[in-house]
């Protein structure tokens, strides 16, 4: 059997597995409630790969002084799964309503959880009257050590629930992915005007400060695109409508869909959350009833929320609003493997654009972020579909607790992952690269130390890595010895980064950055002084990169970004940055493990125009 009909025939039993994964369930039937209250935090559980634990599926509640909320944990739901939280309406049994409206199968089917709102005894209160219970809850949902969530969510409120979940959404719109809400009332206008012009600062969590230049303007709260659904709006949601139309910088005239009338958001729409992706977000309205207990109403709302994905849920100048990856549609292939006794998760995507002999990515997430998490938040997706590559992206360890991951065994699981992907996919050795984002990015720079054969390049973001004193660095605990050899290597970073990434190579400060520099630049045979430019070129979205590169006989083998308006957290944005750097380069390994590297300045396009290193 050849390459290629071996990739085509994983392609088919691919699709098989992906469409018996997402395939619509039996409906959920209502399971017994457990309770969360004093409840031990669960086991670990390594019988599976990058799941919650076995024993918190199912149906729990959680009391919050005297007001309850629910949760829902399907089966198959990951690490750090994406979330739905609904808001139900007055006079419903919870559990009862999520099967009926389709909820449970919703969830089972996206293999995702729930998180539900209830109204106290009196029914739902006004939203100021909600704010004290729905911030408690919502504060519990996004950090506790029973399960674990993307970080970012959908909203769905119904009645007279809606009103305080939207409430939520307005003081804090960087952790809302897409809101819909049925029947509803909206917000007043005192309320929405007593967000609207707040602005998000240059404060980071835990990180450095981002400083913005003289006269820089800030982003306001009402210029956060939410994409936002109103199903058979109340007249008093006139206000709501307005005010995320606004956000949304919406043209003035709606088109008419499957969602109602339509407000698009203008083209060439300046909004910081869609530098990268453009203007994909909308508000639509809904004149007609909806059923709340329709499983179709469920359905057509999830259709709506999940065409979108966000990340960076707490700096505003890095959160970007972008297009969700449909696993089905794409054919990205959700894999396991068993490494040093364990079973161990990563994705697979082979686009159709990616021909015989394609370029592999390896992608690293960085800690606490799973293969699942990284792929739509770094938006790597995209750029394999329309470059041609095959990406692969591991996905970590339980680490900490037993709904976190980390990374373990690195070096075993990139050794068993190249060897499978080089006998199961039509791919070219030669062009294997390696990226990563903070711990992620922290195992690519050492293996670009320990072991540069690995790969033709490297290129990732904010974590840097150096030799210690006695020449070695650490990977998962194992040390091994520097190499001394040249690999073509790129790092950005955020201005708001970790402290070791503080400033830049020419400031007074030395950290691990000036370290990662001196070591490559000596094995390249180059000096600091030898740099395009002092100052750095600026590119991008606002200028926000500023770039140095270095050059070995006119080909570029160390390059920095410093990203002036982020923080730790990568953007989807970075990652053409750096699949544009990597593609220029391959190496080949002769028998006696002699490394001989290339580079061509029309990425391997043109025959004949590779140089060597």
């Amino acid at each position: 059997m050849t390459s290629i009909d071996r990739r085509r025939l994983l392609a088919g039993t691919a699709g098989l597995a992906v469409t018996a994964a997402l395939a619509p369930a039996a409906p959920a039937a209502a399971a017994e409630v457990r309770s969360l209250d004093g409840r031990p935090f669960p086991a670990y559980d390594y019988s599976r790969a990058n799941r919650l634990p076995r024993e918190m599926t199912g149906y729990w509640t959680k009391s919050f002084d005297g007001r309850t909320a629910k949760v829902y944990i399907s089966p198959e739901t990951p690490i750090r799964s994406y979330f739905t939280v609904i808001a139900v309406p007055d006079g419903v049994d919870t559990a009862s309503f999520l099967r009926i409206s389709g909820w449970l199968e919703v969830a089972d089917r996206r293999q995702e959880g729930l998180f539900v709102l209830e109204p106290g005894p009196g029914g739902w209160g006004s939203f100021s009257e909600e704010a004290g219970y729905v911030e408690a809850a919502m504060s519990f949902f996004q950090n506790n050590r029973y399960f674990s969530i993307f970080g970012l969510h959908y909203l769905v409120g119904y009645a007279r629930g809606g009103p305080a979940l939207e409430a939520w959404a307005v003081a804090h719109p960087l952790r809302v992915i897409a809101q819909a809400y049925v029947d509803s009332t909206g917000l007043s206008a005192a309320y929405l005007d007593s967000y609207a012009s707040r602005e998000f600062g240059g404060q980071t969590d835990g990180y450095t400060p981002v400083e913005f230049p003289p006269d820089f303007d800030l982003i306001r709260y009402d210029e956060t695109v939410l994409p936002t659904w109103y199903l058979h709006p109340d007249r008093r949601a006139a206000e709501s409508i307005a005010y995320w139309k606004r956000a949304n910088d919406t043209v003035a005239s709606g088109t008419h869909d499957a969602f109602g009338t339509t407000y698009r958001q203008k083209r060439g729409s300046d909004r910081w959350m869609t530098s990268h992706a453009g203007p994909i977000s909308r508000v639509a309205v809904q004149p007609r009833p909806a059923d709340p207990r329709s499983r179709r109403t469920a359905h057509r709302i999830v259709e709506f929320l999940t065409a979108y994905t966000r990340y960076e849920n707490f700096f505003a100048y890095g959160n970007q609003l972008l297009e969700r990856a449909d696993y089905r549609r794409l054919g990205i292939e959700v894999r396991t493997m068993t490494v040093a006794g364990f079973v161990r998760e990563y994705l697979v995507y082979a686009p159709r654009s990616a021909r015989r002999r394609a370029p592999v990515v390896f992608v690293w997430p960085g800690n606490s972020q799973t293969d699942k998490v990284f792929v739509d938040a770094t938006g790597w997706w995209k750029v394999a579909e329309r470059e041609g590559f095959v990406l692969v992206v591991v996905c970590e360890q339980y680490s900490n607790t037993s709904v976190s991951v980390s990374h373990r065994e690195s070096n075993q699981f990139f050794r068993q992952l190249r060897d499978t992907i080089t006998a199961e996919y039509d791919v070219d050795p030669t062009r294997f690269y390696s990226t990563g984002q903070s711990a992620g990015s922290s195992v690519t720079q050492n293996f670009a130390i320990a072991f540069p054969e690995y790969f033709a390049a490297v290129a990732s973001t904010s974590f840097t890595a150096a030799p210690d004193a006695s020449g070695n660095v650490t990977i998962d605990g194992v040390t091994y010895p520097a190499s001394g050899s040249l690999i073509p290597n790129y790092q950005i970073y955020g201005y708001g980064d970790l402290a070791f990434l503080e400033g830049t190579l020419w400031d007074d400060t030395h950290n691990l950055l000036d370290d990662w520099a001196a070591y490559h630049l000596r094995v390249d045979g180059l000096t600091l002084s030898e740099v395009d430019s002092v100052t750095g070129r600026r590119s991008g979205y606002r200028d926000r990169f500023r770039t140095w590169t270095w050059r070995r006989r006119g080909v570029p083998v160390l390059k920095l970004t410093k990203n002036l308006y982020r923080s730790h957290n990568t953007m989807a944005e970075e990652s053409p940055l750096l699949w544009n750097f990597l593609k220029h380069y391959s190496r080949e390994i002769a028998p006696d493990g002699t490394v001989t590297r290339y580079y061509s300045p029309s990425a391997f396009r043109r025959m004949g125009d590779r140089q060597r290193l």
